[in-house]
């Protein structure tokens, strides 16, 4: 099989020695999962998520944002992201983890499902093998867009939440997002303390 220079696929294991490539075109055919071309296929990102001026409206238009995977120590990226939602954004903000009772001052729920309302914006802090589960999740509670935080990556996991008819973003921090587009960033990724109505966007 000959793929022309630019084509959009991605290989996911239809059986243990079977992968299946599918092209942006939306047709797809099956190789052998050790070939070199599907493994190739399989090791290169090809996933696109929401371009820039989707994430802004993606983030204007949400009220409630919950973070899946939240947790209370400081250290961790969540606690960041959680604090700064709370302190620079109008959104309310919920946190989900099973194990702890309360997170920066507000009550830590077990699940999606015990949230006192739908989030607009599910945020998740869990590794990439996870995400499928996270997205069934958020499926099951009528939630409209999971956002996978950075560093995080589950490629089949973004085409099978798309199939689910969710908005899907993915290996991206909200907070970075949020604050750039609203003025907080330099173009470097640092806090400038400004706040400006310029909205930015690539």
């Amino acid at each position: 099989m000959s793929i022309a220079s630019g084509t959009d696929v991605t290989a996911t294991d239809a059986a243990a020695d079977v992968a299946t490539v599918r092209l942006v075109n939306g047709l797809s055919c099956e190789l052998p999962a050790s070939s070199p071309l599907a493994k190739l296929l399989k090791s290169q990102r090809t996933w696109i998520g929401p371009d820039a001026k989707q994430r802004l409206r993606i983030l204007n238009a949400a009220k409630s944002i919950a973070i899946v995977g939240a947790s209370p120590k400081p250290q961790r990226s969540s606690y960041f992201v959680g604090t700064y939602l709370q302190q620079s954004s109008d959104y309310r903000v919920y946190f989900v983890n099973p194990n702890e009772t309360e997170i920066l001052g507000q009550p830590a729920y077990a699940s999606l499902k015990d949230l006192p309302e739908v989030p607009d914006i599910v945020v998740v802090f869990r590794r990439g093998s996870d995400i499928p589960s996270v997205v069934d999740d958020v499926v099951s509670i009528g939630a409209k867009t999971i956002w996978v935080q950075l560093g995080i990556w589950n490629e089949q996991a973004a085409y099978y939440g798309e199939e689910q008819g969710l908005t899907v973003v993915m290996d991206r921090c909200v907070k970075v997002e949020h604050a750039r587009f609203h003025g907080g960033l330099h173009l470097l990724g640092f806090d400038t303390g400004q706040i400006t109505s310029r909205r930015g966007g690539r």
